[in-house]
């Protein structure tokens, strides 16, 4: 049983709440998404330590219920 997109979302917004979040379904079987997520507060910040702050906004999900995210971070222009 995959996520919703909107489950995403909410939970990478709940975790960064200043965060623009793009989310798609890749492959339309609620297991493969691309993320895009911009924002101000990952400024400084390595790209390692971005990513690793969405995956800690989505719980341990990665590899259990959330099979594959394609993952894109940035701060605003």
């Amino acid at each position: 049983m995959g996520m919703e997109a909107s489950e995403i979302e909410a939970l990478i917004r709940q975790g960064i709440p200043d965060a623009h979040v793009e989310i798609t379904d890749l492959a339309g079987d609620g297991d493969h998404y691309a993320a895009r997520v911009v924002s101000e507060s990952f400024r400084g910040q390595s790209r390692v330590q971005q990513q690793r702050r969405v995956y800690d906004a989505l719980g341990g999900r990665m590899g259990g219920v959330l099979h594959a995210l394609q993952l894109t971070t940035a701060i605003p222009e």
